[in-house]
This record gives structure tokens, C-alpha cells and sequence, in this order.
């Protein structure tokens, strides 16, 4: 009987051992994905924040004037962008009709460009360029006598029009690859102004007598948020900055 009760506290001690050092693991690595996804929603609210910066600045520019509407900036900006995509030439003064109302902006000749790449992610791709490489001969007045040289045959009118030229010797297809640096471009839209926290609003203030905007995260130190996980553990954040007249309070 003596033996049997030693074998049993034995098995509970075992398992005892057992279930401690799974709560040791599970103590320290459930905070660190916890501190990730906090990470990860600074990170997402913060890129909110500076495209809802980026769309009033854009709105300042075409209007004159930053709008406490988000929306109201958001629309105007996307649809100046759009109507330029549809018209190379809608660039200076023009108007524009958004929900019964008109709006007199001024499109300048980079704002397609500013645009695409403020509201756009830096890519690279690897394009397979056909060419054809050309031998030609020119007299070399440096040195006296015929050179011989090679060229792109886009460009051989151009050598075939100077005095120089003496005659075209060859042709030969070429292929080669180019690296192509471009812009995966978004539209911001509603999800830009909220919170992916809390889905709240951002705070916007607007001072357009002093030209300055600024643009709040809604969770603040006195009024923090906090979620629950696991019991014992929670999910908190003190708030994501601020974005006070170009200046990032997390820079």
C-alpha cells in the first residue's frame, strides 16, 4: 500500500513538473506574440495617420485650404487623380462636381506623379528588352581616319543624318534584362480614417489661418486601451502619436 501511494505522488509530481514547465513556455512567449500584434497595429494605425495627412496636404494644395472633413479632402483628392488618369491635360485650374457640390481646384503638372508615389509601395520587377545592336563606321575627325563603333538601331538616323557617317556594317538582335523600378499605387478610402485598433476616428484639428493641420491617434495615456487575453495578460496601448504639421511625434 506504502509503495502504491509513492508511485502515485511520483506520477503526481511528474505531471505536476510537466504542467509547470508548460506554463513557463506558455508564460513566456504568449507576451511575445501579444507585443507583436501591438506592434502591428502601431505600425497599421500609424500608416493611416500619415495618409491622412498626405490627403489634407494634397487637398491644401488643389483647393487652398485644409477641410475638417476627411472625406470631403479624401473625394476631392482621388477624383482630381482619377480625372487626370482619363486627361493628360487636366492639369491648372479646373472644377469639380462631388455629391451636388463644385469645387474649384488647381491641378499642377506633378501632382499624378506626387500622387502615385505618396499613396504607393516602391516595387522593382525584371522586364526582357528586344533590341538590336548596329555596327557602324564614322570618320573620327581625332583621329584622322574611320572608326568603327556600335549603337542601338533606335538611334541610328540620328548617325546616318551627321556628315561623319560613313556606312552601316551590321545588325545583331539583342536581348537583355532591365530592372524596372515602379509604384504599386492605392486609393485611400474610408478604412484610412479609422483606427484599426478601435475602430474609432482619428482627431483631426485644422487651422487654416495659420496653415497648419494636425492629425491625433483617438487612444490617449488618460484614456488608454486594453484587451483582455488569457486572463492574465492583456493587449494595451498608450496611443500611436501624432502628426503635427508634417512633424511625426514617433520620428
Amino acid at each position: 500500500m506504502l509503495k502504491m501511494n509513492q508511485n502515485k505522488l511520483s506520477d503526481l509530481l511528474e505531471l505536476a513538473m510537466v504542467l509547470a514547465f508548460l506554463f513557463l513556455i506558455f508564460v513566456i512567449y504568449v507576451p511575445v506574440f501579444i507585443w507583436a500584434e501591438e506592434h502591428d497595429y502601431e505600425k497599421r494605425s500609424r500608416f493611416n495617420m500619415q495618409n491622412i495627412y498626405d490627403v489634407e496636404v494634397f487637398y491644401e494644395q488643389l483647393t487652398g485650404s485644409y477641410s475638417p472633413n476627411f472625406f470631403e479632402a479624401m473625394h476631392v483628392v482621388n477624383s482630381a487623380r482619377d480625372s487626370l488618369l482619363g486627361d493628360s491635360l487636366y492639369v491648372g485650374e479646373q472644377s469639380l462636381t462631388l455629391f451636388g457640390r463644385q469645387y474649384n481646384v488647381d491641378i499642377y503638372e506633378t501632382f499624378g506623379f506626387n500622387y502615385d508615389t505618396t499613396f504607393g509601395f516602391k516595387s522593382y520587377r525584371r522586364d526582357t528588352i528586344l533590341d538590336t545592336t548596329v555596327q557602324i563606321i564614322m570618320y573620327s575627325q581625332e583621329l584622322g581616319r574611320n572608326d568603327t563603333s556600335f549603337t542601338q538601331k533606335k538611334y541610328l538616323n540620328t548617325y546616318m543624318e551627321d556628315p561623319n557617317f560613313v556606312e552601316k556594317l551590321s545588325e545583331e538582335p539583342l536581348k537583355r534584362v532591365e530592372l524596372i523600378e515602379y509604384y504599386k499605387t492605392f486609393l485611400p478610402d474610408s478604412s484610412t480614417y479609422s483606427c484599426p485598433l478601435t475602430t474609432k476616428s482619428y482627431i483631426i484639428n485644422v487651422d487654416n489661418e495659420n496653415k497648419k493641420f494636425k492629425v491625433v491617434s483617438p487612444i490617449t495615456r488618460e484614456n488608454p486601451y486594453k484587451d483582455p487575453r488569457f486572463l492574465i495578460f492583456s493587449l494595451k496601448s498608450n496611443g500611436h502619436g501624432e502628426i503635427n504639421d508634417g512633424n511625426r511625434s514617433w520620428d
